[in-house]
């Protein structure tokens, strides 16, 4: 069993720079990559499941916490798609330089991956992953989620205070999203036409989840490859997926896209 080892890197430069901590363990590939969610860390539940397993298997695993969040440094309230984009890609080239990788992206962390497919295929790097995993993915949350609910009072806080707050259900503190985060939302957005992803797509969907309806991953699906994609709808799951039974699940279906379980 190789050992995790916690790292840091910095991106950016001058002001704009901001210290990423990460934290790496050396194995065998396909090797795992975790983007989390939203105010979400590294070793969050899932997160630690993923690690734990594997070390077991002996598979790399690579997870990192994006600026303001976690043990990272860096302004939560500057935080973009683009910027956060830019950091898993820094910790993706440094970390993960063989190919053949799974992104794991959870909620917003689904975002991510699927800008890192868009930005990796831009390069003409698609060779170096093997599969996506998105759980209770978020792509466009900004525009196709949040907008449409935005009211008065929010777009006037928004304006005047460049922010809006809203009460978080997995926090005592409440969840904040600014303007630049909306605005920048709207230049990331990914689900406007087909997108070759290149390589097996597997979701992972909760039923009940009050924060990403289902509906929403149903009309994600209509933007992937028909051919590669598969989704797994859990009637009473949540958002967080967490429970004993939704861990056994996602490390099963890890088992497979990696070749463990053929």
């Amino acid at each position: 069993m190789k050992p995790d080892f916690p790292r840091n890197i910095t991106v950016g430069s001058a002001e704009d720079a901001r210290d990423i901590a990460v934290r790496v363990r050396f194995g065998k590939t396909p090797g795992l990559v975790w983007l989390g969610g939203y105010r979400s860390d590294m070793i969050g539940t899932k997160a630690e499941a993923l690690d734990q397993w594997a070390a077991k298997n002996e598979h790399a695993c690579c997870r990192h916490d994006y600026s303001g969040h976690g043990e990272s440094g860096g302004d939560f309230l500057y935080g973009t798609i683009s910027r956060w984009l830019e950091e898993s890609l820094t910790v993706f080239d440094a970390f993960c330089s063989e190919d053949n990788h799974v992104l794991v992206g959870s909620s917003m962390g689904g975002w991510i991956a699927l800008r890192m497919v868009q930005e990796l295929a831009r390069r003409g790097q698609s060779n170096r992953l093997k599969a996506l995993l998105l759980l209770a993915p978020a792509p466009d949350f900004t525009h196709e989620l949040m907008k449409p609910k935005i009211t008065d009072e929010q777009r006037n806080q928004m304006e005047e205070k460049g922010y809006l707050e809203e009460l978080s259900e997995y926090s005592d503190e409440p969840n904040i999203f600014t303007k630049i985060l909306f605005e920048d939302g709207d230049a990331n957005r990914v689900m406007t036409n087909l997108m070759e992803t290149g390589c097996p797509v597997h979701i992972i969907q909760g039923m009940k989840d009050p924060d990403v309806p289902y509906e929403h991953v149903m009309k994600l699906v209509t933007f992937l490859p028909e051919e590669q994609v598969t989704m797994t709808l859990v009637k009473d799951g949540d958002h967080r997926l967490s429970r004993n039974s939704d861990i056994e699940l996602l490390l099963r279906t890890v088992s497979t896209l990696v070749g463990e379980g053929e």
